[in-house]
């Protein structure tokens, strides 16, 4: 008779192991270190970048179906909660990092602390994650959803009026390019929902390659020019202690704060799931478009050095945590 530690651990293991998104991500940074994109090259991979991109938040504004926010937003509690802790709580405690880290980290990697707590939380990770655990499945999808859809416009917002004191302009040409490849690609997916969304939903896997590799390419480009200027060599050993030390440490106050809070909240066990999954993760796909736009090319990818490793690191603790919870007793 086989262990049930043993089992829980197999399917923790096949759970990280099948998820596409971390291969895809730990590539990108692999071959921006090998083979990063310069010269024509480069040009290319710009008008790329920005029609992915526009092609990501098309396909968001498409799925995400009005009525699903309305229905869920009733659960005002819950919901509530999850809002005040994604660009609250996660926001606070990006802002002390940042400012906390500006002594021992380059300027743009502290700068990317601040930059990791404005923005939401993930989408399809964080629905299939409560699913594994049992949770409120509808609830979280609807967390989720709700929080990037004011992600899209609250997140560059609260980045521009609090890095505004480190420096960063966000200037009128940023704001026109934000709203033509963010705002407008979800709106017009909201407002022809109605004919596109059933072919969309019938080619899900076709449609998730597509957000999946355009969300890699955003960070590929950022990367590569990041490399070319030195990232590696401006980044030192130490430094990378420091910033995975800070990443943990924000790690377990976000999987354990959610978790702690539901309970004393009085959270039914499936909602607490929800609120810890919805809660503690941080989306790159609106990270690394929002960053490559906002910064140069050789700054973005510093900024987003602390959003991928956050993200990688998520994936793998969400697996182990799931399974864990999947098993308790309500």
């Amino acid at each position: 008779m086989s262990h049930p530690f043993a089992a829980t651990k197999m399917q923790t293991v096949r759970l990280i192991l099948n998820d596409k998104f971390i291969w895809l991500l730990s590539g990108a940074v692999l071959l921006a270190t090998l083979l990063p994109v310069q010269g024509a090259a480069k040009d290319i991979a710009g008008i790329l970048f920005n029609a992915g991109i526009f092609a990501v938040f098309l396909l968001h504004g498409i799925r995400l179906e009005r009525h699903e926010v309305r229905a869920g937003l009733g659960n005002v509690r819950l919901q509530g909660t999850i809002f005040i802790w994604v660009f609250g709580v996660m926001l606070g405690i990006g802002l002390l990092l940042s400012k906390a880290l500006d002594q021992v980290l380059p300027a743009d990697v502290a700068l990317g602390f601040l930059f990791l707590g404005v923005l939401p939380s993930t989408v399809q990770s964080a629905t299939s994650y409560c699913a594994i655990a049992r949770g409120n499945v509808a609830a979280s999808v609807v967390a989720s959803a709700f929080i990037n859809l004011v992600g899209v416009f609250l997140s560059p917002l609260l980045f521009a009026l609090l890095a505004s004191a480190a420096g960063v302009d966000i200037t009128s040409e940023t704001i026109i390019k934000l709203a033509a490849i963010l705002v407008l690609p979800f709106v017009l997916g909201q407002t022809f929902q109605k004919w596109l969304r059933p072919w969309v939903m019938q080619h899900k896997d076709l449609t998730g390659w597509i957000d999946r590799g355009a969300i890699a390419l955003a960070v590929y480009v950022s990367f590569s020019a990041a490399i070319i200027a030195g990232m590696w060599s401006r980044v030192s050993g130490m430094e990378f202690v420091w910033l995975a030390a800070a990443l943990l440490f924000w790690l377990g106050l976000a999987f354990g704060g959610t978790w702690m809070l539901g309970g004393l909240m009085g959270f039914a066990r499936g909602d607490r799931k929800t609120l810890l999954f919805s809660g503690a993760q941080k989306s790159v796909a609106i990270g690394a478009p929002l960053a490559a736009i906002i910064f140069a090319p050789e700054r973005a990818g510093l900024v987003i050095l602390p959003l991928i490793f956050y993200h990688l690191a998520q994936l793998f603790l969400s697996a182990p945590v799931a399974v864990r919870l999947a098993g308790d007793e309500d």
